[in-house]
Formats: structure tokens, C-alpha cells, sequence
């Protein structure tokens, strides 16, 4: 959807599904056109994007194979599959790897994303094009997109365990229901606004409403002993390597083939 809100029009996407009732559904709310045969869609199309999960990328080259031409632009966006993967099946062809997160549905994303060997910088400025439609876009080396997975792809459900959290200890605190989900959202969304419109650190932000002895501190003072930075950051490390896992199956995967 973001796409056409910025500006694509219907005949300029053509989608793929693995099942028809899936596909009427893609159909109906998106107004596109959506097949169950990912092949026919690829002829005349600049851009084709990769958008399954990391154990269905080999079976779905395979299906597009004979399809691929020179002129087109793979955008991968299945977690943790390198770029060679795309390569070794199809050939000499342009592969850019993308991360986005869930944002990208309210246009609020953020886009990791790396080129393959094949890929030019007229690759990369076409698929920062499509991928910006969503949100604001970074270009790495690929080993670092890992990384990226672990830290924006995988960080919304981060937030969205804290606003879980601090919307039940609110309750236990007495709290209304709907008057705590209205604080912790708003309190979320104003804290992100907050450090992404002013551009001062978080060390910087914390400080200033962390005046000594008074509440901010006290919590502050169970979350650092409890632990939470450590916590933090053994999560995002597990998330890293589940994301190296899983392109490990893709290559294996290609591998027996």
C-alpha cells in the first residue's frame, strides 16, 4: 500500500500468492492484480521483490528461473538470505538485500539494505526508491545486515513488549484499562517523536527528566540493576544469529538441490 500512496499505480504492481483464497483477498484489498504463478508477473517489470519466508526463497527461484532477464532487479527481503543465494540460481543478476520493519504499513518503516555482486549503483538508487516509499533507507555492506534484522527488523516487538508491560503495571497500579493503553501508547510515540525530531541523544533525554531522588530515577535504578541492558542486548545478539541461521538453511537448502 505504501507504494501506491506514493505514487505507483495499480498497473505498475503485479503480485504473487501461493493460494488462491489468498490471492482474492491480496486482490480485493489492494486492487492489484495477484496470481498464484509468480513467473507470468515478471515479464516488463523493473523490480521484482522477494517477499517469503527465508526456507521458501529456493523453491520460489526455481519457479521464477526461467523468467529472470538481465534487465531485472531482484529485492529480496527475506530475513537473514545473502544475496549469493539469488545469484547461484538465477545467474549474473541484480540483487539488492533488504531489511524493512512493520512500520513500513503507516509509512513509518526504516530500510537496511546491500547490494549483491552484480548490482549497480543505478540498482541500488532504484531500490532505495521503491523500499523509500515506506520510510527512510540505509545502505550497508551486506555482513552487517544481520545486524540490522536484529535491531530494526526484529525492534518493533521490543516496543511492543514495553508498551505490554507498562500498559499491565498501570493496571496493577489501579489504573483503567483504556486510560493506561492511552498513557503508555502516546508516552511511546511522543518519546520516539522526541528523540527522532530533536536529534539528541537518548543518554541526553534520560538525564534530563532523571532528576536525583525523584521517581525517574527510582526506576531507573531497578531497571539497570535488574539487569535490563544486558538483557537488551543479549536479546538483539540472538536475534542476529537466528537471522544468520536462517540463511544458513537457504544456502543448505540451495545446496541438496
Amino acid at each position: 500500500m505504501g507504494l501506491l500512496e506514493a505514487g505507483w499505480e495499480h498497473s505498475d504492481i503485479d503480485l504473487a500468492a501461493r493460494r488462491v483464497e489468498r490471492a482474492r483477498r491480496v486482490e480485493a484489498d489492494t486492487s492489484c492484480r495477484c496470481v498464484l504463478e509468480p513467473a507470468e508477473i515478471l515479464a516488463g517489470k523493473e523490480v521484482v521483490v522477494i517477499a517469503v519466508k527465508p526456507r521458501d526463497v529456493h523453491h520460489l527461484l526455481k519457479q521464477i528461473d526461467s523468467a529472470a532477464e538481465d534487465g531485472h532487479l531482484f529485492l529480496s527481503l527475506a530475513a537473514g538470505v545473502p544475496t549469493s543465494v539469488f545469484e547461484k540460481v538465477l545467474g549474473e543478476v541484480s540483487v539488492v538485500r533488504a531489511m524493512p520493519n512493520t512500520p513500513a504499513i503507516v509509512r513509518e518503516g526504516i530500510t537496511g539494505m546491500a547490494a549483491g555482486a552484480y548490482a549497480s549503483p543505478e540498482d541500488l538508487n532504484l531500490a532505495e526508491r521503491v523500499l523509500s516509499a515506506v520510510g527512510p533507507v540505509t545502505r550497508l555492506e551486506e555482513h552487517l545486515l544481520d545486524a540490522v534484522t536484529a535491531v530494526s527488523g526484529t525492534g518493533p516487538a521490543y516496543a511492543f513488549l514495553l508498551a505490554e508491560a507498562l500498559t499491565e503495571a498501570a493496571i496493577r497500579e489501579g489504573l483503567p484499562r483504556d486510560v493506561a493503553e492511552l498513557l503508555v501508547h502516546q508516552t511511546i510515540k511522543g518519546a520516539g517523536h522526541l528523540l527522532v525530531d530533536t536529534g539528541r541523544s537518548p543518554f541526553e533525554l534520560r538525564s534530563e527528566v532523571t532528576s536525583p531522588g525523584g521517581t525517574t530515577a527510582a526506576a531507573m535504578h531497578i531497571l539497570e540493576e535488574r539487569g535490563f541492558r544486558a538483557l537488551v542486548e543479549d536479546a538483539v545478539r540472538a536475534a542476529a544469529q537466528r537471522s544468520k541461521e536462517l540463511g544458513g538453511f537457504a544456502v543448505a537448502a540451495e545446496d541438496d538441490s
